[in-house]
This record gives structure tokens, sequence and C-alpha cells, in this order.
């Protein structure tokens, strides 16, 4: 297992991820990269990598978004792609440079999937399926086709988040605000947004439309445990408010 680990005293330069990811690409045959954008996730990151392996030989890129804890120094120790932001950028900023990466090692299939253990490792394969089967070029995956264990609370913000993301950009997906998502080589070369923040994945059904993309959705499950619960940083009714705002907002100027 090879692995480049980007210190965190270093912000990572453009020539700096490709001289990297060029020389992780000679050594790996593998095309389904899995990018793990995080933000003080020491408590999880590993697991969520052991998990990640039990289900396939997939090349692993971990996004550091300027933690204050030893979250690169842990996904590092597990010989997986390790690129730090030395700021908090955003969850959006991270996802970005995971997927540069991803593209530089010419990549076939990009997932995104969060660091926190939410995810199910086993829902990987359902999700990058039908790019490969039906030529998709992006799989959305929805928590709102598989709601037996979500809270009430986060059903109605995503029903809400969903409304919204139809109003500004014109489809209606059944989770906008998902995380957990699976692009085509082409879908990942070509979307293009600049947003930083949450609102990336709802940017992202905008440059689905405008870029006449083909989707689907397919139902994931959701792990929520007593970690990701109790998160500080994670997508809450608050931040939900507020990346609704930065949306309004990037529409009016």
């Amino acid at each position: 297992m090879y692995a480049v680990f980007i210190p965190p005293w270093n912000l990572c330069s453009s020539y700096e991820l490709y001289s990297s990811c060029y020389s992780l690409c000679e050594n790996m045959n593998k095309r389904i990269c899995i990018v793990i954008p995080v933000y003080n996730e020491a408590g999880a990151i590993c697991g969520v990598i052991d998990e990640i392996r039990t289900v396939g030989d997939y090349i692993i890129i971990v996004v550091d978004d300027g933690s204050h804890d030893d979250t690169a120094f842990q996904a590092h120790a597990k010989g997986v792609l390790v690129i730090r932001h030395r700021v908090n950028r955003g969850k959006g900023a991270a996802v970005k440079t995971g997927v540069v990466a991803a593209n530089l090692l010419d990549a076939d299939v990009v997932v995104t999937m969060d660091g926190d253990g939410q995810h199910d490792p086993g829902d990987l394969q359902p999700l990058i399926e039908p790019i490969f089967t039906e030529q998709y070029d992006v799989v959305l995956g929805a928590r709102l086709l598989n709601r037996e264990d979500m809270p009430v609370l986060k059903v109605v913000a995503n029903t809400v988040g969903n409304f919204f993301t139809w109003l500004f950009y014109g489809i209606m997906v059944s989770d906008s605000q998902s995380g957990f998502r699976a692009y085509s080589k082409y879908a990942a070369l070509i979307i293009d947004t600049k947003a930083d923040k949450y609102e990336y994945d709802s940017k992202v059904i905008r440059e689905i439309k405008s870029n006449r993309l083909r989707f689907t959705e397919v139902p994931v499950h959701t792990l929520y445990t007593d970690y990701s619960k109790g998160k500080k940083n994670k997508q809450g009714f608050i931040n939900g408010l507020v990346t609704l705002f930065r949306m309004i907002w990037k529409m009016i100027v």
C-alpha cells in the first residue's frame, strides 16, 4: 500500500499535489477513488478506512481541512493518500481538492463520502454500479429513500433543502444535501463550482443541470452513532440556515 502525506505545516500547491499524485498513480491499477473530506475526525477516520477496505480495494484519498487534532496523522498511519489544507476552508473546498487529486490519478469513478462513519461502505457498490452498467454520469446517494432510522428533524430539513434546490436550480432530487455520491470520469472533470462550504452539495445539482449530466439516485443507509450525533461541526439546523442564506445571496449578487 502506497501513501503520500503532505505535512500539516505545508500548504499544498498545485505542483505539490500533481507530483505527489503522479508518483502514487504509477503504483496502482485500481481506478475507483474514494474521497473523504475530514475536519477533526481523529476519533473516526481509522474506522472509516478499515470499513471501506472490508468491501473493496479502492484508492482512498483523505483531505484534512485544517483539523486541529491529529486526523491527518491517523489517516497517514493507515497508508492512504492524505492531503491537508493548512487552514479550514470548508467541506466543499476539501471535496474539490480530493476530486482534483482523483482526476490526476486518472480515476474512472470518484466517490465522495463523509469521514465521521455515517455513510455505510456497504453502499459503495450499489452507488458505483450504475456508472458502469447504465452509463450514468452522477449517482446520488439518497437517505430519504431509506429513512427508517433518520431523525424526523433531518427528514424535514432535507425536504426543505430539496425544495429550495429545485426552486433555484430546477431539478428535484430526493436528497440534495447528501455527500455520498459517485461521479464518472467525465462528471468529475466537468463539474466546476466555486462553493467551498456546505452549499457545495446543492451547487453540484446545478452543475448536473448546466452540463446536462445523466444522473440517478440510489437508496443509502445512514449510521447515526453517538460520535456523529455529538459532532460540533456537523450540518445541523443552524448550518442549514447559513447554507440556505449563502445559496440565496449568491443567486442575487
